[in-house]
């Protein structure tokens, strides 16, 4: 890592552990944001996948509508405005997902998909007192996503390769090491594995951070 690099990380650490939704600060693994479809539901690629899109379609968007429409309404309607919002999004969303993308399979995600209009990894934002730009309801929006959608997909992964052997229908084993991975308490087990485990990199990176800039002094 060159020099100019750590300098930068250091002195701007808290600043990108705030910003960073991906790795630093992941909503699930350090905010918990997000559970309970990921330990229930996502058993496999393709619930994860089911999942994916509809937080895709529903957390960026609701959060720069919501944004738009709170600047215009006091302060105090701002949680029924974003949880209105993702309501009403949700209704288009599961329409085009219903008709045009996954059908019938969206059954296997049950009750979890309609929660989401009151998941906080998708309205947590209306809690905050300061307002922010539209512009940046998409930025952070997007990451937010991503840093999600990252670790649903690999817990799924995860999941399915434990339980059967397989992900995504591409056999690695011919049978499942932990049949229990399928099960709500299997995927709880699990995530808070992988948690500790991302925690560990986290802290390990910033020590790193640390030591090549005292090095350097």
């Amino acid at each position: 890592m060159k020099d100019g690099r750590i300098r930068y990380l250091a002195e701007n650490m808290d600043r990108l552990s705030r910003r960073d939704r991906v790795f630093l600060n992941n909503p699930v693994i350090m905010q918990g944001l997000g559970l309970a479809p990921i330990i229930i539901p996502a058993t496999n690629i393709q619930n994860a996948t089911i999942i994916a899109v509809a937080v895709i379609l529903l957390l960026t968007p609701t959060r720069m509508v919501a944004t738009f429409i709170s600047r215009h309404v006091g302060d105090g309607f701002r949680a029924l405005i974003y949880v209105l919002t993702a309501c009403t999004l949700y209704a288009g969303v599961s329409y085009v997902m219903d008709q045009y993308l996954f059908g019938t399979a969206m059954q296997a995600v049950g009750i979890y998909l309609p929660l989401l209009v009151i998941e906080p990894l998708i309205i947590k934002r209306y809690g905050s007192a300061q307002r922010e730009r539209i512009s940046t309801s998409f930025k952070k929006g997007f990451v937010t996503t991503l840093g999600f959608c990252l670790v649903l997909f690999l817990m799924a992964g995860l999941r399915e390769l434990l339980a059967t052997g397989a992900i995504g229908g591409i056999i690695f084993f011919k049978k499942g090491f932990l049949p229990m991975a399928e099960m709500p308490a299997g995927g709880f087990i699990l995530l808070g594995l992988v948690a500790a485990l991302w925690r560990a990199g986290v802290n390990t990176f910033k020590k790193r951070i640390s030591l090549g800039v005292k090095k350097l002094q």
